[in-house]
């Protein structure tokens, strides 16, 4: 049997016809750069988050760059995010000449340790960007009160969240602005790069979508330095098809979840914890083992996708080593890191391969 980390051909085999045809009808409408049709997707993720303005853009990547761009952020700043997660999320604040600051993450759901976060607070902070990792929200209202307390902004990395929920909210309308990811692999998933940035904010909206089309307002008439990002007609109507599945699928992901963790349940493993499986949308299965990588080379050779996300902490990358970390900075972190292995998940996944998959990790384990 051989199983994938994700196989977005079975998805795909659902819906093929209604987005052959989406697909055809933008084709012929000639109008393959932003337009109505981007325009209609953007509205359908502002009602299903809850928000007033959302702006397509070319990748999840770009959603971040845009929020800060848009926040003003300035050289010298300082961005409060964790070091576990996409190199991304700290690229990108690196890239305006703005400080990443890491804070270590919580053992239990793996997101910043907001208990962490007050004491690296300076005159020079601007922004917190949780990462709602893997699926689960990070503790919002903790964050959200800090950020009151302190006079900054917050902008949710939600490239791994969408659909997620926080008190009865969505990801990306948790805070000031959040910024998601349309990548393959992700649960709202398009057929290439693609991203949104989402905010209640109208001046700030407005700011980001100046940003995103090369600064400018009218054409030919910038007003400010910006950027060329956008998400083209044709991602967004696939995407608009596969909106209207996003909460069965992350309800079958959970269903998924739920069944590894009834059958890992007493194998010495670390599952994820009840509070994590109902408030999850599971971008990602993940569970700690401590000889991780012996049992990701005896999963594929039994024909079973696993991958370690994030094996070397982003403080511990040489790009960042600038910022003067170390090994033994931010110990749960580094002690994930070494642990962590994520198994298939994908809405398609069948209760056997589930199954087949415990099975070996029992089998594993024994030896």
């Amino acid at each position: 049997m051989r199983i994938p980390i994700v196989d977005t051909r079975r998805q795909l085999d659902n819906i093929k016809s209604e987005i052959n045809f989406a697909v055809s009808e933008v084709i012929e409408s000639g109008q393959y750069i932003l337009g109505p049709i981007v325009r209609k997707f953007e509205n359908e993720v502002c009602e299903y988050i809850g928000v007033t303005h959302g702006i397509g853009c070319a990748s999840g990547t770009d959603a971040l760059m845009l929020a800060l761009m848009g926040i003003g952020i300035c050289p010298g700043n300082e961005v409060i995010t964790t070091p576990f997660t996409f190199v991304a999320t700290v690229e990108v604040i690196a890239l305006l000449n703005a400080k990443p600051i890491f804070v270590d993450i919580n053992p239990e759901n793996y997101n910043i340790d907001t208990e962490k976060i007050e004491s690296v607070i300076t005159e020079k902070t601007r922004v917190i960007m949780p990462v709602h990792l893997f699926g689960k929200c990070a503790d919002m209202d903790k964050i959200n009160y800090l950020a009151e307390k302190y006079g900054l902004k917050v902008i949710e990395d939600c490239a791994q969240s969408f659909g997620a929920e926080y008190n009865g909210k969505k990801a990306g309308g948790l805070s000031d602005v959040g910024c998601f990811s349309f990548y393959p692999t992700k649960n709202l998933s398009a057929f290439g790069d693609g991203g949104m940035v989402t905010t209640n904010s109208d001046s700030l909206a407005e700011n980001i979508r100046i940003i995103a089309s090369h600064g400018s307002k009218k054409k030919y008439n910038s007003e400010r330095i910006g950027i060329n990002s956008r998400l083209d007609p044709i991602q967004a109507v696939c995407l608009s098809v596969k909106l209207k599945c996003i909460d069965s699928w992350n309800n079958l992901r959970g269903e998924n979840a739920k069944l590894y963790n009834q059958l890992l349940k007493d194998a010495d493993v670390i599952i994820p914890s009840e509070e994590y499986i109902n408030s999850s949308v599971f971008h990602q299965y993940s569970i700690r083992v401590k000889n991780r990588d012996e049992l990701k080379n005896y999963l594929q050779s039994k024909g079973i996708g696993a991958m370690i996300y994030y094996p070397i902490p982003v403080h511990l990358q040489g790009a960042y080593s600038y910022l003067g970390y170390k090994e033994g900075d931010f110990l749960v972190c580094e002690r994930v890191a070494k642990e962590i292995i994520s198994l298939p998940m994908f809405p398609e996944l069948k209760e056997d391969e589930i199954k087949y998959i415990a099975d070996e990790i029992k089998n594993f384990l024994k030896q």
